[in-house]
């Protein structure tokens, strides 16, 4: 690893029973350090080991490393859960597997392998840890696909200091199935998730509505000026800039151009919508900043902010104003959601970033 770590050091790899993980143990493994296997119990398994957890212990003793679980559902009910549900419920996007990056996997994780003995905290993202002039940096991963530095904007420079990446220079998912393969690890070909990991098949609002229970309601799809449209079902089925799902197809009359979400009123319950055009955005207000780089002058810097992880980063204007943070875009921006996170790049570098408060 190009860390400077003397071969034989503790580290506690992060295993979630996926070959990501499973592949960055492996690694470190090979590469002299004396590893240990870390799996947080996250969601019940029904009175019995959850899948993910005898996955992981199926490549830790593949592996031939000892491997503990640590239980930490309380935790991530309260932090992420929790969280999850109120968000939606306040109209905004939530974005909880940034959340749980910082609080969880690098917050209670990092406590566990501190009391394990490990001097660091290896996961199986896809991102870099370089160490700069003034200590270890964060960047997108060298194959920008499978890049997850979007998801760890929120990590302190303590916990950076302490996190390994092993896969940062990976090719791709082939080369690491590849590497599990040959090795002959249980879960090589073990499907990707694609689900957030409690919310069963996708559907967010049945999870909303499981968690907080009579708080999705009925109300009104309205246009810019309040005219009433149609009916929605919850203001959890939408998210800013959708256009499906808003079943506003058979209006009469000749303005019939596609709509889209504009903005989700939480106070009144009310979907707003209107034409593409209206969501473009030029000014995104960012809150509870974590930065990583060096102070930011006050008339701003000249950087590329992320808006959305599946978003390619546009050219903006970057300023610190009370304590949040004030994006300035070179160009438009269509379907800005609060909730989500605004993360600012230096070329691959991970500045900063924060959760978008209001466009």
């Amino acid at each position: 690893m190009p860390n400077g770590d003397p071969k034989g050091m503790r580290i506690a790899v992060a295993m979630s029973g996926g070959v990501d993980s499973s592949v960055a143990a492996l690694l470190l493994k090979e590469q002299g350090y004396d590893i240990v296997g870390v799996t947080l119990l996250l969601t019940p398994g029904c009175g019995k080991e959850p899948a993910y957890a005898a996955d992981a212990r199926r490549v830790a003793e593949a592996l031939g490393i000892s491997h503990r679980i640590v239980d930490a559902q309380a935790e991530f009910s309260r932090e992420i859960v929790e969280s999850f549900a109120d968000t939606y419920l306040c109209g905004q996007t939530p974005l909880p597997c940034a959340l749980c990056n910082k609080k969880i996997k690098f917050g209670r994780l990092m406590s566990e392998a501190r009391a394990l003995g490990a001097e660091a905290l290896a996961t199986g993202h896809y991102a870099r840890r370089p160490i700069g002039a003034k200590g270890p940096e964060l960047h997108a991963a060298a194959e920008e696909r499978r890049d997850q530095s979007y998801f760890l904007f929120g990590l302190t420079q303590e916990q950076l200091t302490f996190a390994r990446f092993p896969l940062s220079e990976m090719s791709g998912k082939a080369e690491t199935r590849k590497l599990a393969e040959q090795a002959g690890l249980p879960v090589a070909q073990k499907p990707d998730s694609q689900d957030i990991c409690f919310v069963p098949n996708g559907d967010y609002a049945a999870t909303v509505e499981r968690l907080r229970p009579g708080k999705i309601l009925p109300g009104e799809i309205v246009d810019e000026k309040g005219t009433v449209l149609g009916r929605h079902r919850g203001i959890v089925h939408f998210t800013v800039g959708q256009r499906r799902g808003i079943n506003l197809s058979a209006r009469a009359g000749e303005n019939n151009e596609p709509l889209f979400v504009l903005r989700l009123d939480a106070e009144h319950n009310r979907v707003v919508v209107g034409p593409r055009e209206a969501l473009a955005q030029r000014t995104v207000r960012l809150r509870d900043m974590n930065w990583l780089g060096d102070p930011v002058p006050a008339e701003g810097i000249q950087i590329k902010a992320k808006l959305r992880s599946a978003q390619a980063p546009v050219l903006a204007t970057f300023r610190m104003e009370e304590g949040a943070g004030i994006l300035a875009l070179a160009e438009p921006v269509y379907g800005v959601a609060p909730g989500q996170a605004g993360v600012i790049y230096d070329g691959t570098r991970v500045l900063g970033g924060g959760w978008i408060e209001q466009a």
